[in-house]
């Protein structure tokens, strides 16, 4: 009896914690998710407009205009961070637009926590951004670099980015996406799918 007990309660707890994670899946912003394509699997995160609008809008803003899409992971370094968002691939470029004023917070930084990169002036972040691989290994970044977003499916194909500084053979972005865009997409008909189905014009 007591065992009995005890395999329905350990199902019941495994049931909450599925239950769980798919009211959480369910109830994200499609507005404010990134899905970003990796060459071993699609990473999931969360925009953190909340603590730091400016940059989540600037994100966004490059995501649509294709900016990340084929973008290198040019510095990653095991057990801290991998960053990326550099055209050029050195680390020391940006986007067109101006830098951004720092948006820092109390969020602290964990496994899967996004940052913004910048220079040594707190000012100077732009396109660049870090994911975190551990839970402790971005800590002394707290309160010093703008936090905007937060992995939440997917951190098993970041853990897999070729590391380096830069890597030999660097991983990148095979295309950034906010998913609200993805599932407009999804939506729209299919051109040949609506001709198919559009009235045949009367013979003359």
């Amino acid at each position: 009896m007591l065992r009995k007990s005890f395999i329905l309660l350990w199902s019941l707890s495994i049931m909450a914690i599925i239950t769980a994670g798919g009211a959480r899946a369910q109830n994200a912003d499609p507005e404010n998710t990134l899905y970003l394509d990796l060459p071993d699997g699609r990473v999931t995160i969360q925009l953190l407009p909340d603590i730091a609008p400016k940059h989540v809008e600037r994100v966004k803003q490059l995501v649509r205009e294709h900016f990340y899409d084929g973008l290198k992971f040019h510095r990653v370094i095991e057990g801290f961070m991998a960053q990326t968002g550099d055209p050029t691939g050195t680390g020391s470029g940006g986007s067109k637009y101006p830098d951004l004023k720092a948006e820092f917070s109390k969020y602290e930084y964990k496994r899967g926590t996004v940052g913004a990169a910048r220079t040594s002036d707190p000012d100077s972040a732009n396109s660049q951004f870090y994911i975190c691989f551990t839970d402790d290994g971005c800590t002394s970044l707290n309160g010093q670099y703008t936090v905007w977003g937060q992995v939440t499916d997917g951190m098993d194909h970041v853990d897999k980015i070729a590391k380096g500084e830069p890597p030999s053979d660097p991983d990148k972005i095979i295309k950034a996406t906010i998913a609200a865009d993805e599932k407009k997409s999804d939506s729209k008909p299919d051109d040949k799918a609506a001709n198919d189905a559009a009235p045949a014009k009367a013979a003359k």
